[in-house]
């Protein structure tokens, strides 16, 4: 499954039923409380696309408020801002991706692909693994009465 694939299913199906086929989640801890995953990289690329803090929160069932918090994190945790806001008023407000804000989504997403190449075969061992969907569940554990 191509990385696009796998986090357009994500915002579609959060729900993790399990008919998906598999997808790898790229979660990345870079230290003093800094996380970057692919809720937070959808946002940047939301804002990027809509040059919305609200739009993009929206597209993710989000609320301006939670939005605003994660910018604000991430906004913290970098040398420079992610995301570059203007005030609203008669020319409308906005918000951008900084030049730091593009070459961190930009590279998280390269570690995204990255990481799909690096595991598609091990996945598709353990997609081997699974019982089929239409097969009830069994308890290896329990006895025969």
């Amino acid at each position: 499954m191509q990385v696009a694939e796998q986090r357009d299913h994500m915002t579609d199906k959060a729900d993790g039923d399990g008919t998906d086929g598999g997808v790898v989640r790229l979660r990345v801890d870079l230290g003093r409380g800094t996380l970057l995953g692919p809720g937070k990289a959808d946002l940047l690329q939301g804002i990027r696309e809509t040059g919305s803090i609200a739009a993009a929160g929206r597209r993710m069932g989000m609320s301006y408020k939670r939005a605003w918090y994660l910018i604000d994190t991430l906004n913290a945790g970098f040398l420079n801002p992610l995301v570059i806001t203007a005030k609203g008023g008669r020319t409308g407000g906005g918000a951008r991706l900084s030049e730091t804000g593009d070459a961190v989504l930009d590279g998280f997403r390269s570690m995204e692909r990255a990481a799909a190449v690096a595991t598609a075969s091990d996945l598709t061992g353990l997609l081997a693994l699974l019982k089929p969907v239409d097969e009830p569940e069994a308890n290896e554990t329990s006895l025969p009465i």
